[in-house]
């Protein structure tokens, strides 16, 4: 809602130019141009704070590891130092599901317990290893500062706040498909992924935030929204009555791909402190596409 609530909310944003047409309507939110990078000093009391700042589609991936990587830490870092030094409540930590990797068993989905693993000598792994140290490094942060830190791993998200830059395969169809294009598939389309529509998403993030446990990760992942790359890229298509065609990719989309063949996550955890996602693939496809109309 437009209406504040005596809430005011002070963004951190690379680009003010981006930002103000998208937002220009919310007069509760202070825009501050800040490089997550580099050191944070805000005179105001903070109460809250989410992170979510980090390259996260698949051309940045390839085309810069380093900054992924660094992105992530030491932005994580910072945001954290800004905890201590403001005396917060908590930090939301915005990580990513991508940090469990590939599983032996084809039939699994990741619970909070898995481990995962990741090559580290694959410079693709860039994303989801210094996803995985920033979480430690939130835990880390509880332990000797006694700050308080909850984590989400949001799946595969989608919806109509994508932007034009985003190279994930998902935003790819759906602006093929705002084009009357048919829907290019640069693959087979077998790799399995948990989706969530933005709005489930958004939810989820609110409910870990004032429900989660302290020091604890939640898997933000429709149970009933698990579809092939290829089952997504069809239910867009026959939205807008296109075909799907295949089509070879280039070697920067090649490097960037994610390997995992199977990636499910396990949303029972986050239900079971309230969380209830409303909208399954067709439906948050569907909803994408009239709204992007």
């Amino acid at each position: 809602k437009k209406e504040n609530g005596n809430i005011k909310i002070i963004a951190l944003i690379r680009n003010k130019n981006r930002i103000n047409p998208r937002f220009k309507e919310y007069e509760n939110i202070e825009y501050i141009e800040q490089d997550v990078t580099k050191e944070i000093t805000l005179k105001e009391k903070i109460d809250y704070i989410i992170h979510a700042a980090s390259n996260a589609h698949p051309t940045s991936f390839s085309t810069d590891p380093v900054g992924t990587i660094l992105g992530n830490i030491m932005g994580m870092n910072n945001i954290l130092n800004l905890a201590v030094n403001s005396k917060c409540k908590r930090v939301l930590y915005v990580s990513s599901g991508e940090i469990y990797g590939q599983s032996d068993n084809e039939n699994e989905r990741f619970n909070e317990n898995f481990i995962g693993k990741q090559d580290s000598l694959i410079a693709r792994n860039c994303y989801p290893i210094s996803k995985k140290a920033a979480e430690n490094l939130c835990v880390s942060f509880s332990q000797q500062f006694n700050i308080d830190t909850v984590i989400v791993r949001p799946c595969h998200c989608y919806g109509p706040t994508q932007t034009e830059e985003d190279s994930r395969a998902s935003a790819q169809f759906i602006r093929e498909a705002l084009k009357g294009n048919n829907i290019v598939l640069k693959s087979e389309g077998k790799p399995v992924r948990s989706y969530c529509y933005v709005v489930d998403c958004a939810i989820g993030l609110i409910m870990a935030l004032l429900n989660g446990e302290s020091g604890d990760a939640y898997n933000i992942a429709n149970n009933n929204a698990v579809v092939s790359i290829k089952e997504f890229a069809t239910i867009v298509s026959e939205k807008v009555g296109k075909k799907v065609v295949f089509e070879l990719p280039d070697e920067i989309e090649k490097r960037g791909y994610n390997p995992v063949n199977r990636s499910v996550l396990d949303g029972s955890k986050l239900e079971k402190i309230g969380w209830k996602p409303c909208w399954n693939v067709k439906e948050g496809i569907n909803e994408t596409i009239e709204i992007m109309r």
